[in-house]
Formats: C-alpha cells, structure tokens, sequence
C-alpha cells in the first residue's frame, strides 16, 4: 500500500447483501480505502481492530440488526467517535428517531443515489475531521494547563520553602517545629476524613492543602524583634503584647503577597487562616480576635493542637521537653477551654503517631 493510499480516509461498509457491497465499494472505492463486513459481528470486529473514519450501515440483517451494532459501537470506548451513516429502506419517522437515538449521525435510502452516498460520506468525514482537530487540540491545551500547573505548584512549593527557611533562620530554636507541626496537621485532618462528619469535606486534596499551609503558621514571627523572639527566658508583658502580633502580622504578609499575585486561592486561604487564628481558644480567650467555638476555622483548631502539642514536647531555652504521655495530659485538660472537644477526641485516637514524627524530624 503507498503513502496515499494510507492518507486517504477509511470507510467501511456493513451489508449482507453482496450486490450492495460490491456497489458502495465500486462508488468510493477511488476516494477511500474501503473494508467490507458481510455481518454485524464481522463489522464490530473490523471496528475493534482498527477504527475506521466513517461506517455505512446496513440496519437489516440477520442475527444482528444495524440498531444493535450501533449500539456496541457507541459503547466501546475504541468505536463510539466513529460516525454512522445507517443505509435503509425503512422510511418511517419512528425508525429514524430510533436511529439517531442509538447513535447514527444521518441515513441515506435505499435504492440509493450515487450523487447523495458520495456527497453524505464527503459532509461526515469533514465534520470527524474536524472533531478529530478540535479533540487533538483539547488534548494538547490540556496537557499545556497540567504543565503550567505543575510549574505553578513547584514555583509555589520553592516560595513556601524560601519563606519557611526564612523563619526557620529567624528562630532556630525550634528546630523542625514547622515540619512537625505540618505532619501533625495532616494525621489529624485524615483521622477526620474519616468520620461522616467531615468525609466530605476533607477530600485527600484538601488535606495536602492544609498540610502545605500549615507550615506558614508562624510566619509573622519574622517581624518580631530578635530581643524579643529570641529571649532565653518569660515574656514580659509588655513583650508578650509584642509577640502576640504574629498571628495578625503574618495574615497580612499572606494576604499581600495574595494581592501581588492577583489571586487568593485554597492555598492561602488556608494558610492566612491559620496564620491568624491558630492562637484563638474554643472557649473565646484566645488571641487576636477572641473567637470561640466554630466560629474558629478548621484548619485554624487543628493548627492549635498541633503546634500546642510540639511546643510541649520541645526544648525551648525557657523550659525543657515533657514526655509524650504528659503533652497529651494537658491537650486533654484543655479540652473544651483551649480546643475543641471533638477534635481532641481525635487526637486522643491518633497521638500515638505523633510520636513516630517527633522521632523522625527531631531538633
């Protein structure tokens, strides 16, 4: 077979009939390369093996009518783009409605015209040819978005990283607080995808969304004065006052960077979230805005057990580190007061893997 042979568009034509055949063959066989199916089965199979540009479809034959070949065709995934054109000498309007629901794209009558099979085959495959281009097309602007997205996520994940180091460096005494503390959030949030409550919500996307946000929840820390972050002792309160803004100074960090890049998606929505609620309690007492109960953002509560925890468990210049089983202790007294009660209760079923991550990411 020469290459124009291969270029030129495939049609193949189903008919138990042999004079049929041999007529629609002869008719275009000198503009598309032709196949032939004496039966419905043959021609599924012809289709399987490799799909042709166009079918003409004989819809009475015996064993399996054209309506039931159209049918398998529309429901493999390899055949259903291949437009039918259903040969016929049924005129009624309820066998044309039953054609074009099973998946036909237009009939030609028998006895047929030459001039109307050649002008009808010509029209469908310009059309398919044209579905062909825009779905190429598609599937090219779709692989471009994946990439344009994925250089989005990496250039996103290399700004969290900077910005992270940066307060890492500010504040070394915490070590890997923040990767800790990110690890923490995400075994909290997936022992809560799994109860009814939350199922829906918290989707495997959304948990890494707030996995990634969670290690921007000190970032405000990068405002604060060294004599005052870095102070190997308590606070005064004057100080403390000083430290507490943190939590509204990273919000605005966050939402300013939001502004730069013209969009506030889940990412920061999330992080400025936790930046500037982690420190609120259940109860009200919390800082900056005093918000108690629900109306503190998820990812904000589980923020607080989180960092709560794994400041309890570190060794700070200040105090020394307390075992595991006596961090858990105080989540618990302040169950209700500092936390919310249902999310201590899942604590309460995950802490033991906690553990697991203090041993990995030690200071």
């Amino acid at each position: 077979m020469n290459i124009e042979e291969t270029r030129k568009p495939t049609v193949l034509i189903v008919d138990d009939t042999p004079t049929n055949l041999t007529l629609l063959a002869g008719l275009l066989k000198d503009q598309y390369r032709i196949k032939v199916a004496n039966s419905g089965k043959k021609a599924i199979e012809l289709a399987a093996a490799s799909p042709p540009d166009l079918i003409l479809l004989d819809i009475m034959m015996p064993a399996m009518d054209g309506y039931e070949v159209c049918r398998r065709l529309q429901a493999d995934e390899i055949t259903r783009r291949v437009p039918v054109i259903f040969l016929t000498a049924k005129t009624s309007t309820e066998d044309e409605e039953l054609g074009f629901s099973v998946g036909a794209v237009d009939f030609i009558h028998k006895p047929i015209s030459p001039p109307i099979v050649i002008a009808r085959v010509r029209t469908h495959l310009r059309i398919k040819a044209w579905q062909d281009f825009l779905q190429d097309k598609n599937l090219w602007l779709e692989k471009e978005i994946t990439q344009r997205l994925s250089d989005i996520n990496r250039l996103q994940d290399a700004s969290i990283y900077v910005m992270v180091s940066l307060a890492e460096f500010r504040d070394e005494c915490t070590g890997n607080h923040i990767r800790r503390t990110q690890e923490y959030v995400r075994i909290l949030a997936k022992r809560l995808a799994e109860l009814p409550r939350f199922a829906s919500v918290l989707t495997d996307a959304k948990i890494e969304l707030l996995a990634k946000s969670a290690t921007l929840h000190d970032i405000g820390k990068i405002t604060i004065p060294d004599h005052i972050l870095l102070k190997p002792g308590k606070h005064t309160d004057e100080e403390f006052t000083v430290m507490k803004t943190h939590a509204q100074r990273g919000y605005d960090m966050l939402r300013q960077a939001g502004d730069l890049m013209g969009e506030h998606g889940a990412f920061l929505h999330h992080a400025m979230d936790i930046a500037l609620y982690h420190h609120e309690k259940w109860d009200g007492s919390g800082y900056p805005n005093g918000l108690a109960g629900n109306m503190i953002p998820l990812e904000a509560r589980l923020m607080a057990i989180a960092d709560v925890y794994d400041a309890l468990c570190s060794r700070r210049p200040y105090k020394a580190a307390i075992p595991h089983d006596d961090a858990v202790n105080i989540i618990l007294q302040g169950n209700g007061t500092h936390f919310d009660p249902y999310l201590v209760d899942v604590f309460c079923a995950v802490a033991k893997d906690f553990i697991n991550v203090a041993i990995n990411w030690p200071d």
